[in-house]
């Protein structure tokens, strides 16, 4: 039971790590053999639609003027930032991803304990499930940039005078641009990041005229963890797959699953998927040929056809730049499947 909360804490958001520790404390204690509860986002991040609002960023006159990166104070997310930060401390991987990309990086004087992305990102053991303010202080950061406000961090920072930015997890692909564009305001990159945006629209673009998107969508499965937790259409990962044609089997199981519900094998087997994405290699050394020898799998589609893709997880996880990199990789075994009938 130890091994799902570790890796539900490295992947999930904060609400739903509460509910699973708690679910695990209780089913230890009555039967190790009890299932963990639905999985929630596959990220460290907590879901909402507040940051795909248009309203969410204004500027003063001179950030507003075209050529002029760092017109402040501007306000992003409700969030008032008096001059161009100069002292970031990142608690969020994926915005530390962004924040890199956008040309932001070297502003970023710390980032959480998982901001693994780039390698010379300035990783540290903060934490954005548990913050410690003290430890955040210590930074002298002149912006914090978090995913939720853990602990009424906010509140704590503000108490000291340190703007706290929140970003949380897209719901597709246009609020994951969105918010790559609200932390060029934030940070005075405003150029910086609409070309990281307008680069990723142009190769993902690219990707999807490169593949003929079938009259009928290819079903997936993708795997979260051994034990046949996975995503629904409605996530954001479930969006961006949308995008090449593609529609989850665990969307038959309703609304009762949620969006990350947990599959028995017969389910999976009957439900006869096109394509296998593993999300679950690094952490749990699943691999191709480990699925094709679970009992009744040989009969899948995606066995059979070989369409089975072991997947970066920290990218399947999270909605920066590498988005693109993922939907390369699943359109590659689009293009390798027999056209549909």
């Amino acid at each position: 039971m130890q091994f799902h909360l570790r890796r539900l804490t490295r992947h999930a958001p904060p609400f739903a790590i509460a509910i699973v520790a708690a679910t695990l404390l209780l089913g230890c204690s009555a039967d190790d053999s009890a299932s963990a509860p639905p999985v929630e986002p596959a990220s460290p991040e907590t879901s909402t639609r507040e940051s795909a609002d248009a309203s969410a960023i204004s500027y003063t006159a001179e950030s507003a003027d075209d050529g002029i990166e760092d017109g402040f104070p501007v306000t992003v997310r409700n969030v008032e930032i008096a001059a161009r930060p100069e002292r970031i401390v990142s608690l969020s991987p994926t915005v530390t991803e962004m924040l890199f990309a956008i040309g932001s990086g070297d502003a970023v004087v710390a980032a959480d304990e998982y901001s693994n992305h780039p390698e010379d990102a300035p990783t540290t053991d903060l934490s954005g499930f548990q913050p410690n303010v003290e430890a955040i202080a210590a930074f002298e950061p002149d912006l914090v940039v978090a995913s939720d406000n853990r602990e009424n961090l906010g509140e704590s920072l503000e108490a000291i005078g340190i703007p706290l930015l929140l970003v949380s997890s897209a719901t597709d692909i246009d609020d994951a641009y969105r918010q790559i564009e609200q932390l060029g305001v934030a940070t005075g990159n405003i150029a910086g990041a609409a070309a990281v945006v307008a680069e990723m629209q142009s190769q993902i673009d690219a990707i999807i005229a490169n593949i003929d998107l079938p009259d009928e969508p290819l079903t997936y499965y993708h795997e979260l963890t051994p034990d046949y937790y996975t995503v629904s259409s409605d996530t954001f990962i479930g969006a961006v797959y949308e995008m090449v044609g593609l529609t989850s089997i665990a969307d038959a199981v309703g609304e009762s699953g949620g969006e990350y519900p947990q599959l028995s094998p017969e389910h999976i087997i009957e439900s006869d998927p096109d394509i296998i994405l593993l999300a679950d290699t690094q952490c749990c050394g699943v691999t191709v040929e480990a699925v094709g020898q679970r009992p009744g799998w040989d009969t899948i589609t995606a066995v059979q056809n070989g369409a089975i893709v072991e997947l970066d997880e920290d990218i399947a996880s999270r909605w920066g730049p590498r988005i693109v990199e993922l939907l390369r990789d699943v359109a590659d075994v689009i293009r390798q499947l027999e056209p549909v009938a």
